[in-house]
């Protein structure tokens, strides 16, 4: 890029380049070199911005952690429409797909970036915690409304369903068949619930 051209929302624009790069060649590919490429700026851009990569990594995962946890806080208020098997299922589609693929890529390939991000945003906070939580609390508020069993434990099945999209995001990453594999998964685990308030 020549120089005095001005790169608009150049953090954003760098962490888009993480998950172009995370997302087509995998997490060891990972460098500054291959970020700045990437996103078509200057290696001092990068580092006019943060200290060092492990930082700018860090800087990363914050940012989407922040996101993810975003876009599945309003979930427990899904509670009572369509159907439990539905409204999980949905999930994958909420959540923004290649920060998915991104975040449980680079946070199993570096597994140091969880402790950066709960030191910014507190603990439980990095990836798809925030996600198991509300999707916790989700099934809890379905439980009072009798659509999932008094018998069933909310804390587990959350785990469970975040472990497929956890495994699907590894295995499948960005193809379409990931949305149909965890829609199965989902149905398989809800066999049986009420559809409707009891």
């Amino acid at each position: 890029m020549p120089r005095g051209v001005a790169t608009p929302e150049p953090r954003q624009q760098l962490f888009a380049a993480v998950e172009r790069v995370v997302v087509g060649e995998g997490p060891s590919r990972l460098t500054s070199r291959a970020v700045t490429r990437e996103a078509g700026v200057a290696t001092g851009l990068l580092f006019s911005h943060f200290t060092n990569f492990d930082e700018f990594l860090v800087g990363y995962a914050v940012d989407r952690s922040f996101q993810l946890a975003s876009a599945v806080a309003g979930l427990p208020t899904r509670a009572g429409s369509a159907t439990v098997t539905e409204n999980l299922s949905e999930i994958g589609q909420a959540l923004p797909l290649d920060a998915l693929v991104t975040m449980t890529r680079l946070m199993a390939y570096r597994p140091g970036i969880t402790a950066g991000v709960e030191a910014v945003l507190g603990p439980g906070s990095a990836g798809l915690q925030p996600v198991e939580r509300a999707i916790a609390r989700y099934l809890a508020a379905e439980q009072q409304l009798g659509r999932v069993p008094a018998s069933a434990d909310p804390e587990a099945l959350a785990l469970i369903v975040t472990a497929v999209l956890h495994h699907l995001l590894l295995t499948d990453g960005t193809s379409p068949l990931a949305a149909g594999r965890l829609h199965r998964a989902i149905a398989a685990l809800t066999d049986g619930f009420p559809t409707v308030a009891q």
